[in-house]
Order: structure tokens, then C-alpha cells, then sequence
């Protein structure tokens, strides 16, 4: 599986259930990625997306403790374990997560590889994606130029996991 993020110059993706960007180019770039793909997210993730709602032609998987939780189109695993059985048979590039903070932070050591949107700014932020520059079995492989959208300085990066955690 992989990863994908738009992160702040602090590694922040988010504040009060919010994405704390909204660039063109990069939800055109998210959508291009993980269409027809399957998206592994939290709870509150998937509440945080229009209306609430999965978003078209993808395969949602989210993770909740809350037993009773069942929204419509989802399904719906309450364990990390549970959630690897289910996706243990799709090949890698089909199966993406996409927030938040703590699915990252349990998932990231199975991912492959993270495209990530770095975006020059330092808003305030209460949720973090794990910061790769730290991750000792992650490096970046490639970047591409820093590029602007009314006043807003982003690239995207491609890192690799060294060191993938079987499951």
C-alpha cells in the first residue's frame, strides 16, 4: 500500500477536522491518483469529505473504534489486524491511505511508498503526518520543482520505504 498527503512546511495535514489546504492542483492530483483505487482512512476523515460522504468511483476502508459505526458505502474495520486481512490479496498500488494523523502513524511502517504535497506555509495544525525526514527507514526519491497557485508555493515528493513491514 501507499500513502498520500498534502503537508505543511511543519509536517501539519490538518486543524479541526479540516485540511488546512485547499489547492487546485493538488485535489486535481489526488483525484488522479487514487481513482478507482481503494482509500484507507479514518472516521473522522471520512466526515471531514463533502457531505460526509465517500468520494466517487473509490473503495472505501475506514477505521473506527466505534463499534455501532456504519455509514453508507464504507466498510468499516475496527482494528489495524482486521483491516490487513481485508487488503492482503490487492496489489500494492491499488490501496491508498489518506488520513488521518493516526492512521498514518499506524499504517506508514506497511506502506511502500508517500507522495507527498509539501507546501511552503505554517499554519496552525492539530494533526500531523509523521514526519519522514525523521523516519529513519524513509527516503526521498524524487521531488519535483516548487510550484505556485495564488500565492501558495507547493511540490510533491515521492519517498520510499526501506524497510516494509510485512503482513
Amino acid at each position: 500500500m501507499n500513502a498520500i498527503a498534502c503537508v505543511s512546511a511543519t509536517w501539519g495535514i490538518g486543524k479541526d477536522n479540516h485540511l488546512l489546504f485547499h489547492i487546485s492542483e493538488d485535489l486535481k492530483f489526488f483525484r488522479r491518483t487514487t481513482d478507482g483505487k481503494v482509500l484507507i482512512m479514518g472516521r473522522k476523515t471520512l466526515e471531514s469529505l463533502p457531505g460526509g460522504k465517500p468520494l466517487p468511483n473509490r473503495r472505501h476502508l475506514v477505521l473506527s473504534t466505534q463499534m455501532d459505526y456504519q455509514p453508507e458505502g464504507v466498510e468499516v474495520y475496527h482494528s489495524v489486524p482486521e483491516l490487513l486481512e481485508a487488503i492482503r490479496d490487492l496489489p500494492s498500488d491499488e490501496v491508498w491511505v489518506c488520513g488521518g494523523g493516526e492512521v498514518y502513524q499506524e499504517l506508514l511502517p506497511y506502506c511502500e511508498e508517500c507522495y507527498i504535497t509539501h507546501v511552503d506555509l505554517q499554519p496552525p495544525a492539530d494533526t500531523f503526518f509523521p514526519n519522514l525526514f525523521r523516519e529513519k527507514d524513509w527516503t526521498r526519491a524524487d521531488s519535483e520543482a516548487y510550484m505556485e497557485e495564488k500565492g501558495i508555493y507547493f511540490r510533491y515528493c515521492q519517498y520510499y520505504n526501506r524497510n516494509i513491514k510485512k503482513f
